[in-house]
């Protein structure tokens, strides 16, 4: 395995959390989901606690998180949003893998174009392309940024 690899246990755990997440939930259905869904924010704001912390932006506290707290919040969020993710679907895996696949493609271009040889749709347009058509959703993260 490269250091680019995901590791094998990676949805395995995301599974194992999913499911101990479900044997003690309060809320069923549609509004389990939705507070699934809004753990992310929690989680968000986690972030941005911790990096405030670490900046010392905060006068009345001053320095209270270094940048390795930073890092595990932002590791909860990721992991959060892969449980989210399969919450909504059992096959959060192979969405998870093609979504990606689609915003690097659309951000560095195909994989055999090679640096600065990004197609059409790709990174800087800032628009939504066919493969987002309908979907309802934003061109993607990173792009045109």
């Amino acid at each position: 395995m490269n250091e680019h690899d995901t590791p094998a246990d990676l949805w395995e755990s995301i599974g194992r959390l999913h499911a101990w997440l479900d044997a003690h939930r309060t809320h069923d259905g549609a509004e389990g989901l939705l507070l699934r869904v809004l753990k992310l924010s929690e989680e968000v704001g986690e972030v941005a606690q911790a990096v405030i912390g670490a900046t010392g932006q905060n006068p009345r506290k001053g320095t209270t998180h270094g940048w390795e707290d930073v890092q595990a919040e932002l590791c909860d969020v990721v992991i959060t949003a892969l449980v989210a993710l399969r919450t909504m679907t059992p096959d959060a895996r192979e969405v998870f893998t093609a979504h990606l696949e689609r915003v690097t493609t659309r951000s560095l271009g195909a994989p055999d174009a090679g640096p600065g040889n990004a197609g059409p749709g790709n990174a800087g347009s800032g628009n939504a392309d066919s493969r987002n058509a309908g979907s309802g959703a934003a061109a993607g993260p990173y792009a045109g940024s």
